[in-house]
């Protein structure tokens, strides 16, 4: 049986860088159970008490020491956190110091600034591009004139959580194709897609997995029947091929992963902030 161990994300913010780092570093670890909990927005010291607290019950509740992954950029804040008792990690520190000494320029520690909007123009990008994503999402618009990139598989392949990713972080226009029934039949490239052939970026899945998915969408369906997603799934493999065009198996891919390597197959240079 794994050992218990409670881990918070802390921040004077979201709590999403924290959360990022914190569970890429958990991930070198095995053997463990780890029981995550994001405290976000600890912009006060009542606030940093009452997370101490909470972290503190946990310790005594699972009775080993928590972890915290601290984004918090006052130092009475994080002074406060560490009253719980818990390991503290500081996502800043082993940062804050070298770069101070290489810009002879002490930090400037605002609570939030690290979480808020640095860019407008790459925000309002960002909105944008969700926004295409959103009308372009599943075949609704057909245009893609606009478009960046097309991620083009059959239904639950991963096109839309990848699209959603790619806007809003990086402000790439992306819409979506869903490989039809009369898509899949016919033996070239859907007429439709042709005059954007080189925006056009496959995704695969392995049948078995395909078939876990729609199950839980549309269970006991023809839909979800494996002999189904064997079939579609081999019909578009075979019509990437054909035509060409860059593909990557979702599987055991992560949305991030999906992501760059969209990017770099089509060169978009895209900062995320």
């Amino acid at each position: 049986m794994s050992a218990i161990r409670p881990v918070f994300y802390v921040s004077d913010g979201t709590g999403i860088t924290a959360e990022t780092i914190g569970h890429s570093l958990l991930t070198q670890f095995s053997g463990f159970q780890f029981v995550t909990d994001r405290i976000a927005f600890v912009d006060d010291l009542d606030k940093a008490r009452e997370a101490a607290a909470r972290i503190r019950s946990a310790g005594e509740r699972y009775g080993v020491r928590p972890i915290v992954v601290n984004s918090c950029v006052d130092t009475q804040l994080s002074m406060l956190l560490a009253e719980s008792g818990a390991l503290m990690l500081d996502v800043f520190a082993p940062f804050i110091e070298p770069l101070e000494r290489e810009l002879n320029q002490p930090r400037q520690a605002r609570v939030g600034r690290a979480h808020g909007i640095v860019d407008f123009d790459s925000y309002h990008r960002r909105i944008e591009a969700m926004n295409y994503a959103l009308a372009h999402d599943d075949g609704v618009a057909l245009d893609y004139v606009d478009a960046d990139v097309v991620l083009v598989g059959v239904s639950r392949a991963g096109k839309t959580p990848t699209c959603v990713y790619l806007a809003l972080h990086y402000g790439v226009k992306a819409a979506n194709y869903p490989l039809t029934d009369s898509d899949l039949d016919n033996d070239r490239l859907p007429e439709r897609l042709r005059p954007y052939r080189r925006k056009l970026f496959g995704l695969t899945i392995d049948p078995d997995r395909l078939q876990q998915i729609r199950q839980e969408r549309r269970p006991d369906s023809s839909y979800s029947r494996l002999e189904t997603c064997r079939r579609e799934v081999q019909a578009a493999e075979a019509m990437f091929a054909r035509e060409r065009i860059p593909t990557l198996s979702t599987t055991h891919t992560s949305i991030e992963e999906i992501s760059s390597k969209v990017l770099a197959t089509f060169g978009l240079q895209r900062e995320m902030f």
